[in-house]
């Protein structure tokens, strides 16, 4: 079957601890019932340090019938936009802006929004 990603929305609930909220939409377009994995990924666009392009921060396994539409709700903790300096010996999160990328795989991106910590 297909899947439809639509309506992401990028919150940030706590801008001083670096909380986040995304939520999209998703539709089974598709003749038959299945399921889908929507994967999370965030982006820094602007790092000190060499950073993956793509980093999973979260995943949620969705059954939809055949034409069911289910709104996913996502929550990121300020861990999910850190990075370890290893020159200080600790966990940094460095302001600036980062992507949010949702899809069924690192692949497969469906939609993009982006933020500013």
């Amino acid at each position: 079957t297909n899947f439809d990603y639509s309506n992401l929305k990028v919150q940030v609930i706590d801008k001083k601890n670096g909380c986040v909220k995304v939520t999209m939409d998703i539709t089974n377009t598709g003749q038959r019932d299945g399921a889908e994995v929507v994967e999370l990924y965030v982006h820094d666009t602007k790092s000190k340090v060499e950073r993956p392009y793509k980093e999973l921060k979260d995943f949620e396994k969705v059954y939809l019938k055949s034409g069911e539409t289910k709104s996913i709700e996502m929550h990121l903790s300020k861990e999910a936009f850190e990075y370890y300096d290893a020159s200080l010996h600790k966990w940094v999160l460095e302001p600036g802006n980062f992507d949010i990328l949702v899809g069924s795989s690192s692949e497969n991106i469906k939609l993009k929004g982006s933020i500013r910590l």
